[in-house]
């Protein structure tokens, strides 16, 4: 595996993603074969917003391995606290551990943590950006239930806008083939265009619709998300749009005998828990099998003995900064970062912001 980082599902290549299922596949089938696969390595997980599964998946996929784990999950009670920077927090954590996974509630966070870090780094969830380790998780699941991932109906349902899942999935699907998307969102939550225009460009037909009941009978995958409070302003804007589509018995009596129905976690109240019986709904087998995936990324990324301090000193021109119109993006608060941007293709080109990927002009 040639990933010096993994900040975008989209920095592994196809053949690497097959291998990653394999070895997932293996040791699912096998635990006790990688029992001291990691044996006297360290895993540092620092997590600057709360996390239940991804934090935990990674820490025990870790100790499963036969490795140890550093870190935290409240910066309040680290040197973040007291104000210390994210570059120097990667500096020194670097120097402890043989691998990082970081969690961070700052778009393009990811990217900005590993400029600084000659150690294997992993996002972990970078705002509302990008989680590639859920979306390995996601096509893990989706392959062990379908035996593919294209030529599929799938329909994404919830808080589109700030939903990094969704936004790490769609990004990633457009690597192995064509699908149909159906959109499921309100105006206020609706995936970001620049996304949808991905979607398309790689030939997906992408349909964007209000309701549930319009597609649920069209779908092989549902993917649900919740409505996420945190990524709200204000309570009141998080009350106008939460309670909006709730997937319940009666939804799923309109689906497919063999629709797959998945979700990140947490739920909140978006599938209701006699759901939670029906034989297509996957989303706690999706969680576990976060653990097997995690797994063959820790061994793959610890095996791959690249030089990983090129980025550091090639892309430190602090001559050349910027700060991204993006409220949520990194830069507005880590102010040392280098000006990094992407060119736009197609018919409105331009230039975005590296770290988040917003438009800039």
């Amino acid at each position: 595996m040639s990933l010096k980082h993994l900040v975008d599902f989209n920095d592994i290549t196809t053949d690497e993603w097959f291998g990653l299922q394999k070895l997932a596949t293996e040791i699912k089938s096998r635990p006790a074969d990688f029992a001291d696969y990691c044996k006297g390595k360290l895993l540092a997980t620092l997590f600057y917003e709360p996390s239940t599964r991804t934090m935990l998946s990674f820490q025990t996929a870790m100790y499963r391995l036969g490795g140890s784990v550093i870190g935290f999950d409240n910066p309040g009670n680290s040197s973040v606290a007291k104000g210390e920077n994210l570059k120097d927090t990667i500096t020194i954590i670097s120097s402890y551990a043989d691998i990082i996974a970081m969690r961070h509630p700052k778009e393009g966070a990811a990217l900005a943590a590993s400029l600084y870090t000659d150690k294997p780094f992993i996002n972990a969830g970078d705002g509302g950006h990008f989680h590639p380790t859920q979306t390995l998780t996601d096509l893990f699941t989706i392959t062990e239930d379908k035996g593919r991932i294209s030529g599929l109906s799938i329909g994404l349902c919830g808080d589109l806008k700030h939903g990094r899942t969704v936004h790490s999935l769609l990004r990633a699907l457009c690597m192995f083939g064509q699908n149909t998307f159906y959109l499921v969102s309100t105006l206020s939550l609706k995936l970001p265009q620049y996304i949808i225009d991905t979607l398309k460009q790689n030939g997906n037909t992408v349909y964007e619709v209000s309701s549930l009941e319009e597609c649920i009978d069209k779908l092989d995958i549902l993917y649900m998300t919740r409505i996420q409070k945190e990524r709200f302003a204000s309570e009141e804007q998080y009350r106008q749009q939460s309670g909006q589509y709730i997937l319940d018995t009666e939804k799923m009596a309109m689906a497919r005998k063999d629709l797959s129905v998945l979700h990140p976690l947490p739920r909140v109240d978006e599938i209701t828990e006699s759901v939670d019986f029906d034989p297509r709904a996957l989303y706690f087998k999706q969680a576990k099998n976060g653990m097997f995936i995690r797994m063959a990324l820790i061994i793959k990324m610890l095996e791959n003995d690249c030089d990983r301090t090129a980025d550091i000193y090639n892309l430190m021109d602090v001559s050349k900064t910027h700060v991204c119109p993006n409220p949520a993006c990194i830069t507005r608060t880590e102010n040392y970062l280098p000006a990094l941007t992407n060119d736009i293709k197609g018919p409105r080109p331009g230039q975005s912001c590296k770290y988040c990927d917003f438009r800039i002009n």
